[in-house]
């Protein structure tokens, strides 16, 4: 597995952006070093070309007819390595060095099979875009991860002020003939994404934007969506003696309500209510918003279900907390592809890539998809692609391309405020 040719651009025009984009990509395509015949494309860009949408996957079908299978959404914002465009006209591409064989494009016309090795293909893995407006949408997304081996799909929801669409256009035949949408490779609606098999190594890490400002409690009764008693205590009480508010002073109250969110997760997912506030969220927490105020039954209102049994901790959006964790899963990443103890010509070419601020094979990686909560991107990280340049420098100059999401997708679940960096392995 070569590295993968990855370009982005941005243009009011999308054949200038395009334009742009086909001229890297093809000069990389051209190195020794980088695919030159890479069969599978993802392809992101923001909502101010959301309605060319046809009429971009079109052009990039004709213009690169070696790439024969196209996956893809739109967001807010597209991310490329070491960079992000938000709220502005842009395309990022990324070329992925894999043979027909290691892979199936999958939509709700044509979805992934229930039954494993069908075709002789066995799903391990899957990139997933989905549409957040979708019926029952997180029940779909555990569904599609039920039929991988793993059980772990990664993605995200598309975030559009537009048009919501998604790209999956396949060689095989199997999204052909579905009716116009379905042959066109451009969708509305429901699920579409990318499976990859077991022979496809995959790293893939979740990474927090939230800190947590209380122990965590056990929810003893809920109705729904609202929480009603934490730890024998009514939760309204609990939520205001852990925020240190109260609702006799209502200004007070709403704007440190406003900045509280709530983390989830299974009962002993989360130190038990009498431990100490934890340090951080690991990936088996859900952040959900917090939505309102049952003062008549003495609880609050989540966005999400919440069931009797499990824990829940109060937090909030904090920079330093996010800048930390996201340094975290990259320097995983990277110090389990990269041994501490090198041949000296590898740590050379390593240096001499970094210098050059060059993708190198060396580094075990051919490309990454990074998916982020467009409510972390831009000046959230303290500046314009900030976010990208802390990926950038712990993680390597790595092909990199992902967008500004709606939620994302990691494990079987939906997330918030998260980032999902998943990472191609080469040989």
């Amino acid at each position: 597995m070569k590295l993968f040719p990855q370009a982005h651009a941005t243009h009011p025009q999308w054949r200038m952006a395009a334009a742009l984009v086909l001229a890297q990509l093809r000069a990389q395509m051209a190195l020794p070093d980088h695919a030159a015949q890479p069969g599978l494309g993802l392809l992101y860009l923001t909502d101010h070309y959301a309605r060319d949408a046809q009429d971009i996957l079109d052009h990039f079908g004709a213009e690169l007819p070696e790439v024969t299978d196209w996956v893809g959404t739109v967001g807010v914002g597209v991310c490329a390595n070491n960079a992000e465009y938000f709220d502005e006209p842009a395309l990022s591409v990324m070329l992925c060095d894999l043979t027909p064989d290691q892979y199936r494009v999958f939509s709700g016309v044509a979805p992934l099979p229930a039954a494993q090795g069908v075709g002789g293909f066995t799903a391990h893995t899957a990139l997933v875009h989905a549409d957040g407006a979708t019926p029952d949408v997180a029940e779909l997304i555990a569904e599609v991860a039920e039929r991988t081996a793993s059980g772990y799909v990664f993605g995200g929801l598309a975030a559009s002020r537009g048009p919501v669409v998604q790209f999956a256009r396949s060689s095989r035949g199997a999204l052909a003939g579905r009716g116009v949408r379905g042959a066109s490779g451009v969708f509305h609606g429901g699920l579409s994404g990318v499976a990859f098999g077991p022979d496809v190594p995959l790293l893939s890490r979740v990474t927090q934007g939230v800190r947590p400002v209380s122990p965590a409690h056990r929810v003893d009764r809920a109705d729904g969506h609202v929480v009603l008693t934490l730890d024998g205590r009514d939760a309204l009480d609990v939520l205001l003696e852990d925020l240190g508010i109260t609702l006799e002073h209502p200004h007070t109250a709403v704007t440190r309500l406003r900045q509280t969110l709530v983390g989830l997760a299974v009962e002993g997912a989360l130190p038990p209510a009498a431990g100490r506030t934890p340090a951080a969220f690991g990936e088996e927490v859900r952040v959900r918003h917090l939505i309102g105020l049952d003062p008549g039954r003495r609880g609050f209102a989540v966005a999400d279900t919440v069931a009797v049994g499990a824990r829940l901790s109060f937090c909030e959006r904090h920079v330093q907390a996010a800048s930390a964790d996201l340094v975290r899963i990259c320097t995983e990443i990277r110090e389990e592809l990269e041994p501490e103890e090198r041949p000296l010509a590898t740590a050379l070419a390593l240096s001499e890539a970094e210098t050059a601020h060059a993708p190198h094979p060396a580094r075990r990686m051919a490309g990454a998809v990074y998916i982020s909560c467009s409510g972390r991107g831009g000046p959230h990280f303290g500046g314009p692609s900030a976010e990208l340049h802390l990926v950038r420098k712990a993680l390597g100059d790595v092909p990199l391309v992902g967008f500004f999401a709606g939620g994302e997708i990691a494990h079987h679940r939906l997330y918030g405020y998260t980032g999902v960096l998943t990472v191609f392995v080469a040989a």
